[in-house]
């Protein structure tokens, strides 16, 4: 059940009798830059979650360091 060609014309009909034809291209513009800044936020918080991992990861490895130090200076 996909849309259909005539609902696309319905709808973009409908559109253009809510927005007019002088306020289109605005509402399409300001829709197109909401667009870019979702995208964008998605993919800071992509790279925010990487960075915070790789810092979990980093500040893992150095405590496990730590403790096999601290394990081996106990032995000796």
């Amino acid at each position: 059940m996909g849309i259909g060609v005539w609902q696309i014309v319905l709808i973009l009909a409908i559109v253009l009798i809510i927005f007019g034809a002088g306020k289109l291209p605005k509402v399409m513009g300001d829709m197109g830059k909401g667009i870019k800044s979702f995208k964008a936020g998605i993919n800071e918080k992509d790279e925010d979650s990487a960075a915070s991992a790789k810092t979990i990861e980093n500040n893992t490895s150095a405590s496990v360091s730590a403790e096999s130090k601290d394990k081996d200076s106990v032995k000796s």
